[in-house]
C-alpha cells in the first residue's frame, strides 16, 4: 500500500512554519464544504488542483511531498476560494506561505526559475521589445511602462535589492558537480 501516511514521516515543524501564518490556525476548521473549489479558475482546468488537499497536507504535516507537489505552483492567487470559505480559511494566504517554504528549501518550477532569472537580468519579469511596445500603443498605453525599462538608472538598485534577498542566488542555474 504505497498510499500509506506514516505518522513518523511527518514534520509537525513544518506545520508550525505554515501556521505561522496570521490566520493560518484556520486550516483545521475546514470541513470540506468544497466552497473553495467552487469557480477556482485552476480546478476547472487541472484536475490534479486541489487546494483543499495542500492544506490538509500542511496540517498534517506531510513537507516533502506537498513541497515537492509542482500543483503548489497554479493557483492564480484570484483569492475566489478564500472569499467564498465559510470558515474564514486564508487559503491562499496559506499557501503563499507554503510555496515560500518551498522556494527557501531550494524547490521551485523551472519555468518560475527562469522568470526569476529575467528580473535578476533586467530588473522586470517582461522583456520590452518591438512587438510589446506595439501592442502596448494599440492599447492606448505608453510604449513603454513605468518601470526600470523606463528608468534605467534604477536597473542596479533592484539588482541591489535581489541580491541582499538573495533572490539572486534562489533562482540562479545550479552547477552539474561534475
Amino acid at each position: 500500500m504505497s498510499d500509506t501516511i506514516k505518522t513518523s514521516e511527518l514534520d509537525l515543524a513544518f506545520r508550525d512554519e505554515v501556521f505561522e501564518e496570521p490566520g493560518a490556525e484556520k486550516i483545521t476548521l475546514c470541513f470540506n464544504c468544497t466552497g473553495c473549489a467552487s469557480g477556482c479558475p485552476m480546478t476547472e482546468q487541472e484536475g490534479q488542483y486541489n487546494i483543499r488537499k495542500f492544506l490538509r497536507m500542511a496540517n498534517l504535516g506531510m513537507k516533502d511531498e506537498l513541497l515537492n507537489d509542482p500543483y503548489i505552483w497554479y493557483c492564480t492567487t484570484c483569492y475566489k476560494c478564500q472569499e467564498r470559505c465559510p470558515q474564514g480559511v486564508p487559503n491562499v494566504d496559506a499557501l503563499l506561505k507554503i510555496r515560500t517554504i518551498a522556494v527557501h528549501n531550494g524547490i521551485m518550477l523551472p519555468a518560475h526559475k527562469k522568470v526569476g532569472q529575467i528580473v535578476v537580468k533586467l530588473g522586470h519579469a517582461v522583456p520590452i521589445n518591438d512587438d510589446t511596445k506595439e501592442k502596448r500603443k494599440a492599447l492606448g498605453l505608453d510604449e513603454v511602462p513605468p518601470t526600470v525599462h523606463r528608468f534605467p538608472d534604477a536597473l542596479n538598485e533592484v539588482k541591489k535589492l535581489l541580491q541582499i534577498a538573495g533572490f539572486d542566488k534562489i533562482v540562479a542555474e545550479k552547477e552539474e558537480k561534475k
